[in-house]
């Protein structure tokens, strides 16, 4: 048994590491779909991963699902929502890539968990540690700095940080599993991406049919792109903790930030590496702190078993030092199931 579950616990490790690798190795194939822009690109996104997702879901047979949602329009209308802030995020991460801002790009997942924490306490009135205030405090430092050395707001870091956050606290909402709601919100995407690529044709300017196969392959392989790396998340997600998840997300920006640096070679002047450092200081304390969290739980629960009065009242001392922030602010933020 104990075998079994050191064997579980490693194939979900080797997943998450598959998932995260390849969300953060993304920008490498976002450049071999030129000539095709940004916005082809996502509509092409769009339809492809549906149809991929839709064969999934024909081979599982999980379809009921889709009957419930249908009865529930409150639920209907945050999938609507999510399916149009993360083709916001998609849209603005693909062109970043093609335009030359990884570096930046990869900022914006970096400070998300400060993003997230930070509208927790604005909309949720949630409560934070002094530990988390200091982290808030340090990223909004860092944002100064980088817009001090970028000569504006890193506006494509906080366009991408803002509207991730916000798919996912309407994913917190809306409580689907990743591939019934990734079906959910192309479906939503389907119709106007489509429509987009018909217009594209009809005016001359779509690259899909005019650039030979290979290039077609490569926009229908955008499907593959957003699909596969679901798959494996989602079998991590159910054998490894979460803590452990939350530290694995922060391979994906620390592989597109070293892309962008030594890849494609984007300028890295002094200020912009002390915006940085700021950011990875704010993220060190908070992973430090939720860490601290985890253990202190985890002393309860096993103080349970061995006198299970004072354990109790031990738990619940725990549970209100971490609620309700917590529910916003762990390791980073919780993982949602689509990536750039």
């Amino acid at each position: 048994m104990a075998d079994r579950s050191r064997g579980e616990q490693r194939t979900g490790l080797l997943n998450g590491f598959a998932a995260y690798g390849m969300w953060g190795l993304v920008p490498l194939f976002w450049p071999l779909l030129k000539p095709a822009g940004a916005m082809e690109i996502l509509a092409q996104r769009m339809v492809w991963s549906l149809g991929l997702v839709t064969v999934v879901l024909l081979v599982m047979r999980r379809w009921a699902w889709a009957g419930e949602l249908l009865r529930q329009p409150r639920k209907l209308g945050l999938i609507a929502i999510a399916a149009a802030v993360i083709t916001v995020n998609w849209g603005i991460y693909i062109w970043a890539v093609n335009s030359g801002h990884v570096v930046e790009a990869s900022l914006g997942y970096f400070i998300n968990p400060l993003v997230t924490i930070a509208m927790g306490v604005l909309l949720l009135k949630e409560r934070l540690r002094p530990v988390q205030w200091t982290a808030v405090a340090v990223g909004f430092l860092a944002v100064l700095v980088l817009t001090i050395g970028y000569g504006r707001p890193p506006w494509i870091s906080l366009c991408l940080a803002f509207s991730f956050a916000i798919y996912g606290l309407v994913k917190k909402k809306v409580g689907m599993g990743g591939i019934e709601s990734l079906a959910a919100e192309t479906a939503v995407q389907f119709v106007p991406a489509l429509g987009y690529l018909l217009w594209l044709s009809a005016q001359g300017s779509a690259t899909f049919a005019s650039h030979g196969a290979g290039h077609a392959a490569l926009l229908a392989a955008t499907g593959v792109v957003t699909a596969l790396p679901l798959v494996c998340f989602g079998a991590a997600a159910i054998r490894v903790p979460l803590s452990t998840l939350g530290l694995l997300q922060y391979l994906a920006p620390v592989f597109q930030f070293l892309l962008g640096i030594l890849y494609f070679h984007e300028a890295m002047p002094p200020e912009r590496w002390a915006g940085f450092a700021l950011v990875w200081l704010a993220l060190i304390m908070l992973t430090g702190d939720a860490l601290r969290t985890a253990r202190a739980t985890a002393r309860a629960l096993r103080d349970r078993s061995a006198d299970p009065a004072s354990a109790l009242a031990a738990a619940a001392t725990t549970a209100v030092a971490q609620q309700p922030e917590d529910r916003v602010a762990g390791p980073g933020p919780d993982p949602v199931d689509a990536r750039p």
